[in-house]
């Protein structure tokens, strides 16, 4: 270990990457950010059993709980992914230590595909695409994005994220949340309830699903509900494979029932090689690849350097996700 590593870190980075980048990459921003601050990358499981049990925060996709029982200075574990059902928030909570998650720093590039997915049916680029690999200079028909109707299903982060960069498309918007009383930065807001779901679709040009995954929401889009979506209509899913039953999607798909869709998740996920949704040329497809972008990890150091900020403040810490016990 280098001397850096060796002394009591103020804060370590754990091993283990995401979306192929390196961790070496997340500490070096957490370092330009934190410069009063030891950040210390643990390479290996060796040096993760040494220096978590030192360290005030620790980052990384999830934390071994053995090590908890000797990390006397621990207060606060910054998970590196939006998600944190696979991490032992008991255990951390019992050890008096906060959680917080990545929410939000996806957002920007979810949105941008979904805006870009949604432009390419309006204007019909993929039969372009489809006309230029066959040699084709003929003419074919379009749609306008103007004045069509965006239904918005689930309004955190990456909803928000997409009707802001709606705002100067000219279209009207329904947000759909689990609070519709609280309202929204959309031109209408309505609930998770079935009456207002089939409300909002049976309206809808393009509905965007950027709702978290849960009991509520697992097939949420289902036959009744695509059979409510006008012929024209257009599912764009940016959130999660599961929210929408596949085979139903298949069948509205192949029988005209609804226009397009355009999937950056899928259920199965990976999607088999061999699957049905490959071959139908009204559906989009990309590999969940909607949140990757290469300012990753200096919107997630900009969270943690404001956390260690609030730690040392006293204050209310961004994304969090657990809140220590009291006596722990």
């Amino acid at each position: 270990m280098s001397a850096q590593q060796t002394a009591d870190p103020d804060i370590v980075v754990l091993r283990e990457g995401t979306e192929g980048l390196p961790m070496s990459s997340y500490a070096e921003r957490l370092r330009e950010r934190l410069p009063d601050q030891t950040v210390a990358l643990a390479r290996t499981p060796a040096e993760e059993r040494d220096l978590v049990p030192n360290a005030r925060v620790v980052t990384g996709i999830t934390i071994d709980p053995d090590p908890l029982e000797r990390a006397e200075r621990l207060e606060l574990f910054a998970c590196t992914f939006a998600g944190t059902d696979h991490v032992p928030t008991e255990a951390l909570r019992e050890h008096g230590v906060a959680v917080t998650n990545a929410g939000g720093i996806h957002a920007p590039g979810i949105a941008e595909q979904t805006i870009a997915n949604m432009l390419v049916f309006a204007r019909n680029l993929h039969e372009g695409w489809r006309r230029k690999r066959n040699g084709e200079w003929r003419h074919f028909g379009s749609h306008e994005f103007t004045d069509s109707t965006v239904t918005v299903v689930g309004l955190g982060s990456i909803g928000q994220a997409v009707v802001q960069r709606l705002a100067g498309f000219e279209v009207e918007t329904i947000g759909i949340r689990y609070t519709p009383e609280k309202g929204g930065p959309t031109d209408e807001v309505l609930g998770f309830d079935d009456e207002d779901v089939h409300e909002a679709f049976a309206r809808s040009d393009y509905v965007v699903l950027a709702c978290p995954l849960n009991d509520l929401t697992r097939g949420l889009i289902g036959e009744a509900e695509l059979a409510t979506l006008p012929p024209d209509a257009v599912v764009v899913n940016a959130a999660r494979g599961g929210l929408v039953d596949t085979d139903a999607l298949v069948s509205a798909l192949q029988t005209e029932g609804i226009r397009g869709a355009a999937l950056d998740v899928t259920d199965p996920e990976p999607l088999p090689s061999d699957h049905v949704l490959w071959e139908l040329e009204n559906c989009l497809i990309t590999p969940h690849t909607g949140g990757h972008t290469p300012k990753h990890w200096d919107r997630l150091a900009d969270i943690v350097a404001d956390n260690v900020a609030a730690l040392d403040a006293g204050e209310e810490l961004e994304n969090a996700v657990v809140t220590p016990d009291a006596d722990g």
